[in-house]
């Protein structure tokens, strides 16, 4: 990642608590309405299957996309803020 959207900088920035799925990079109001349906309303939970998937960058692009329909640039925006945001939180 060449560099980080002002999302992806907020996003990192501070403990996640209950920000919604909106507040990930890459992920804008069409994606987290997709996400919201299927149980992911909070960025929490969708932080829950990037861990369950063990922070695989392939397994949570493919996740991302089968389930919500995420772009590449959208996929790797939401890995790249998660993982950042795992490395300075956990």
């Amino acid at each position: 990642m060449s560099s980080t959207s002002q999302k992806h900088k907020d996003f990192v920035a501070e403990p996640m608590g209950e920000k919604p799925v909106m507040a990930l990079a890459g992920i804008g109001e069409v994606l987290g309405k997709r996400l919201a349906e299927k149980g992911f309303d909070k960025a929490y939970v969708v932080l829950g299957q990037f861990l369950v998937l063990k922070k695989d960058e392939e397994l949570f692009r493919d996740w991302i996309k089968d389930t919500c329909g995420a772009n590449v640039k959208q996929q790797g925006d939401c890995y790249g803020c998660l993982k950042e945001w795992c490395d300075a939180f956990l």
